[in-house]
């Protein structure tokens, strides 16, 4: 099992001080840095472009966790990777040509993920899972921050984890939406390895505190 990673998703930043905020989770033990790139169009929002990430780029030296919530998919992987994504998934649902998409994410010398919303069941996953290096499942519908954790997405994970098991391949399995310090020990403890945290993290006052709290409460008892 892989060592649990927290990626604080800076949806949930303030944009007004973006830099400094990345900055500051770089300092309070953050292993990765999430980043949510919306469309508009696959979900109802619009968040940042490349030329955000090429400007956020040099306060860390964290791998950025790069999250397509975007359609045409296969269109944004150059322009990310080269302002520096290490760490590119793209959604089962938005993705035409999802196998030539994640080998060419993997080609660009990336880690390749595929995400999957919600309503969308584990086992469509198994064909691609032979070469994805990562997972998402949401656990809110995407879009937005701040939304309630989805519960069934327990049962979810643990699919997954079992599908992944009969591989034989170390993939990471993440989890985005609504997760705080009630129930990471549930997520972490259905085979979880990769916990994106905005809203908990961000509206903390000390983000040290956060992050070990989360930490705490995922390995207490496991």
């Amino acid at each position: 099992m892989k060592t649990l990673m927290i990626a604080p998703s800076i949806l949930s930043a303030d944009f007004s001080k973006l830099g400094n905020e990345i900055k500051a989770i770089d300092e309070a033990g953050a292993d990765w840095i999430h980043i949510d790139v919306m469309d508009g169009h696959f979900v109802p929002n619009i968040t940042i472009g490349p030329l955000v990430v090429t400007s956020i780029r040099g306060f860390t030296n964290k791998p950025f966790d790069v999250h397509l919530m975007v359609e045409n998919s296969e269109k944004f992987i150059d322009p990310f990777i080269d302002c520096g994504a290490n760490i590119l998934t793209v959604h089962y649902e938005a993705t035409t040509h999802l196998h030539r998409c994640i080998n060419y994410i993997k080609q660009r010398g990336a880690f390749a993920g595929v995400s999957i919303n919600p309503s969308t069941p584990v086992h469509l996953l198994e064909d691609i899972i032979f070469d994805v290096d990562l997972v998402l499942i949401m656990s809110v519908n995407p879009g937005f921050g701040g939304q309630l954790f989805i519960p069934h997405t327990i049962e979810k994970i643990e699919k997954l984890r079992t599908l992944i098991d009969k591989t034989g391949r170390d993939v990471y399995i993440e989890v985005d939406g609504g997760i705080t310090d009630k129930n990471i020990y549930d997520v972490v403890r259905a085979g979880c390895n990769v916990i994106v945290a905005g809203h908990y993290i961000f509206s903390s006052k000390d983000y040290k505190k956060a992050i070990c709290s989360l930490r705490n409460c995922a390995t207490n008892n496991l």
